[in-house]
């Protein structure tokens, strides 16, 4: 009988992330010593890597690192909470993100491909994988400059780490005013900063969009400019964070409340995991 107990089991489990009848095989092959079962899961693991390829993974974190002048962020998938929460599965992620903020990669190329140790940050999540035995994927990654900033990073579930990131540039010296607004980022997911960030190609498809629906509603014709530029309008300020209602106080656009405040955004990043 193997020299192993359910203590040792669960322990390594709970180490590696793995399914519980891989790891009870493992420690039966090992005859109970565990750093030889660690090194039979990886060696399973990865051969198994390829066969996960076209897994799902919808579950994962976001870690964020502020370095001297920039902020680096990254999503760190995997397919299921239960290696979400794991510690070494933690841990991975946060050596992806030293490498990625070292190298200030602003891609998940850039990333991939920066030293992690004696290896790539690629090289580094592949390891991890084989012996986690789930895919896991580094999902997304930006790098944002500027001189100031705040970073807020919100738990959809108590049991599981962050889910939400945003990270945000600001000048100014109203660190408070920064971070709510990082939490009206988290909540209102806006995909560009201002109007003129917004691509004149995205503004004519939608133009497109809602001159058909008003000639469909039957809006009069004479009045179909203004409906159009009114509905073009509201779809710029739904997507462009200076327009947005304020989330705190929908009388307020985010551009008042942070002039109000003595603060300029330059620039964010949002991250949710699997959105």
């Amino acid at each position: 009988m193997a020299n192993f107990t359910i203590a040792d089991i669960k322990a390594l489990r709970e180490n590696l992330g793995t399914g519980m009848v891989d790891t009870k095989k493992a420690l039966e092959e090992a005859d109970g010593d565990v750093e030889k079962a660690t090194e039979i899961l990886r060696l399973k693991g990865a051969k198994g890597n390829a066969k996960r390829a076209d897994r799902s993974t919808s579950e994962g974190l976001i870690a964020a690192s502020e370095q001297d002048g920039s902020v680096t962020m990254i999503e760190l998938a995997c397919e299921t909470d239960f290696v979400a929460k794991n510690e070494r599965f933690i841990a991975l992620a946060d050596k992806v993100l030293a490498a990625a903020a070292a190298a200030k990669a602003d891609s998940v190329e850039a990333a991939l491909a920066a030293p992690a140790g004696s290896q790539t940050v690629a090289d580094l999540i592949n390891d991890e994988a084989a012996i986690i035995g789930e895919k896991v994927e580094l999902r997304r990654v930006a790098t944002i400059t500027g001189d100031n900033f705040e970073v807020y990073l919100h738990r959809t579930n108590k049991d599981l780490p962050p889910q939400v990131g945003v990270a945000v540039a600001y000048t100014g010296d109203n660190a408070e005013a920064a971070r709510a607004i990082a939490q009206h980022i988290s909540f209102a997911n806006p995909s560009y900063l201002s109007r003129d960030d917004v691509p004149e190609a995205d503004i004519d498809k939608e133009r497109e969009i809602v001159t058909k629906i008003s000639l469909e509603e039957g809006k009069p014709e004479a009045a179909l400019p203004k409906i159009v530029e009114g509905r073009v309008n509201a779809f710029i300020k739904q997507v462009a964070l200076l327009e947005q209602d304020y989330a705190r106080d929908n009388k307020q656009s985010v551009a008042q409340v942070a002039k109000d405040a003595g603060i300029t955004v330059t620039a964010f990043a949002r991250f949710k995991v699997g959105a």
